[in-house]
């Protein structure tokens, strides 16, 4: 699974296949930081880290990945089939969808269109597999900053959807539209 991209401004990013043991320390740092609320983690010890993060490993629909900046851990990605898990029979699925959900690391220093950088960074290698036609995401409808940063990489909204835990403001990015906001 290894990946990388160069952001034209920020540098080197890349993906690798989480390992939930060695990792959960550090995706317990990020989960249950409060910025992270959306993740609905927050009262979760490593052991609970680990042991959701090894569930993923394990299934055959749902992968996890670590993202790194400049070589060090930056953010925590879940690449999944949304006909198999999370919005099964909830939405109109369609073949080539890949649902996605993504987290950066809560930042010491905010560094300007860091967010952005990895999210493209995620599409870009979501997109890179000719297979996926649509990115399925599913933000709560409270996080209005994660609805403009889709936006701006070319995602619509189709709906808000009931899901446990959140109302949800489903949206989609075909590879065109991120193409043409790529660019």
């Amino acid at each position: 699974m290894p990946y990388t991209r160069r952001d034209p401004g920020l540098g080197e990013f890349g993906l690798r296949t989480l390992a939930p043991e060695a990792d959960a320390a550090l995706l317990h740092r990020w989960v249950t930081h409060p910025r992270s609320v959306f993740w609905q983690m927050a009262g979760a010890d490593v052991a609970a880290v680990a042991a959701t993060y090894r569930e993923i490993a394990a299934h055959p629909h749902h992968h996890a990945a670590v993202g790194t900046w400049r070589d060090a851990p930056a953010f925590l990605v879940e690449r999944y089939d949304p006909a198999h898990v999370e919005l099964a029979g909830r939405y109109d699925h369609r073949p080539g969808d890949v649902g996605m959900h993504f987290l950066c690391a809560p930042p010491g220093t905010p560094v300007h269109g860091f967010t952005r950088a990895v999210l493209t960074t995620v599409l870009s290698w979501l997109f890179a597999d000719p297979a996926t036609r649509r990115v399925v995401v599913e933000p709560d409808v409270r996080n209005s900053a994660v609805h403009a940063l889709n936006a701006a990489v070319g995602f619509t909204v189709v709906g808000t959807l009931a899901l446990p835990g959140k109302d949800a403001l489903l949206s989609v990015c075909t590879r065109d539209r991120f193409l043409a906001q790529e660019c």
